[in-house]
C-alpha cells in the first residue's frame, strides 16, 4: 500500500511533572528532511526526536513542533536573591539614620527592590521530559502515518486507473502497428504502378522496400518495454515499503518508449495515440511526486 509524503499528527504525553505536547507536520521532499523545534532547555534531545521520525519515515519535508509545560505548576518559580535583600536593607537603615526617621524597615520595602525577587524558569526534569517526548512522539508519528496511509490509498487507486488505461492505449497502437505496413505496401504498390504507367511492379524491389519500412517504423520492442514498465508499475503498487523513487524511475522509462514510439511512426492514428500517451504519463509523474 502506498503512503503519501502529506500529512499531519498531534501526541500528548505526561511523566511526572513533565507535560509534552507534540505537532509534525510533513510535505514532499525527495528525501527524509528533519526540522525539530524544541524549548531550549530540552535542545539536548534534539539528535533522538530527528532518529526516531527518521526511523519511521523514508521521504517527505518533515517539521516537529514541541511545547513542554509542567503537569499541575507553573512553568516559573519565583527566586529570591538574599544577599541583594541584605545590602537593600542595610541601604535602607543607613537612609533612615542619615535623614533622621525613626521607623523600622519593612519586608515590602525590601522585596520591592529590583533584583530581589524575580521569576526563572523551574528546572527541567530531562528524565521524566525524555520519556514523555517519546511518548507524544510516538502518538504524533502515529497519528501522521495514519493520515499518509489514506490518501496514499487515494493515490494508488488513482495511478492504477491510469495505469490501465496507458496499457489499453499501448495495446491499440500494438494492433494498429502490423496493418500500417500492409496500407503501406498497398500505397507504394499502387504509386509505383501509377508512375510506370500500367507496367508490372518488381515484386522483389517492392518487398525490399516495405521490408525497409517496417524494420524503421517497428514499434513491437518498444510496445513489449512498455507493458513490462506497467506491470513492474504495478507490482511496485502493492508493496508495503516506500516504492516513490522507483516509481518515478518506471515513470521516465514509460515515457521514454513513448517518444520513441512516436519518433519510429508515420501514421497520425498512432501519433494522435502518443500524444494522449505522452499527456497522460506527464499526469502520472506529477502524482508520483506525492508518493513516500
Amino acid at each position: 500500500m502506498l503512503s503519501s509524503m502529506t500529512g499531519f499528527g498531534v501526541g500528548r504525553a505526561v511523566s511526572g511533572n513533565e507535560d509534552l505536547h507534540v505537532e509534525i507536520k510533513s510535505l514532499n521532499h525527495k528525501f527524509c528532511e528533519v526540522k525539530v523545534r524544541l524549548p531550549r532547555e530540552l535542545g539536548t534531545l534534539e539528535s533522538s526526536v530527528v532518529k526516531k521520525v527518521k526511523d519511521r519515515l523514508a521521504r517527505g519535508s518533515v517539521d516537529v513542533f514541541v511545547r513542554r509545560s509542567t503537569a499541575g505548576r507553573s512553568a516559573s518559580v519565583p527566586t529570591v536573591d538574599a544577599a541583594l535583600a541584605r545590602e537593600y536593607a542595610r541601604a535602607l537603615g543607613e537612609i533612615a539614620r542619615a535623614a533622621d526617621i525613626n521607623e523600622p524597615i519593612r519586608l515590602q520595602d525590601v522585596a520591592l527592590q529590583p533584583g530581589v525577587l524575580r521569576l526563572e524558569e523551574r528546572g527541567v526534569n530531562l528524565e521524566q521530559a525524555e520519556r514523555a517526548l517519546d511518548l507524544a512522539l510516538g502518538n504524533a508519528l502515529d497519528a501522521l502515518c495514519a493520515m499518509r496511509r489514506v490518501e496514499g490509498a487515494a493515490i494508488e487507486v488513482d495511478l492504477g486507473a491510469r495505469v490501465s488505461w496507458v496499457e489499453r492505449v499501448a495495446g491499440e497502437i500494438r494492433e494498429l502497428s502490423p496493418r500500417l505496413v500492409d496500407d503501406y505496401r498497398a500505397r507504394l504498390n499502387a504509386r509505383i504502378a501509377e508512375l510506370l504507367e500500367g507496367g508490372m511492379v518488381d515484386p522483389q524491389r517492392l518487398a525490399q522496400e516495405v521490408a525497409f519500412h517496417a524494420e524503421r517504423t517497428d514499434i513491437a520492442e518498444e510496445m513489449t518495454r512498455l507493458a513490462s514498465h506497467v506491470e513492474q508499475f504495478r507490482q511496485l503498487l502493492k508493496l508495503s515499503e516506500p516504492a516513490g523513487r522507483k516509481l518515478d524511475f518506471l515513470v521516465q522509462e514509460m515515457n521514454r518508449e513513448v517518444n520513441t514510439t512516436g519518433s519510429k511512426s508515420q501514421s497520425p492514428l498512432i501519433s494522435e495515440r502518443v500524444v494522449a500517451l505522452k499527456a497522460e504519463a506527464e499526469r502520472i509523474r506529477e502524482q508520483v511526486q506525492n508518493v513516500e
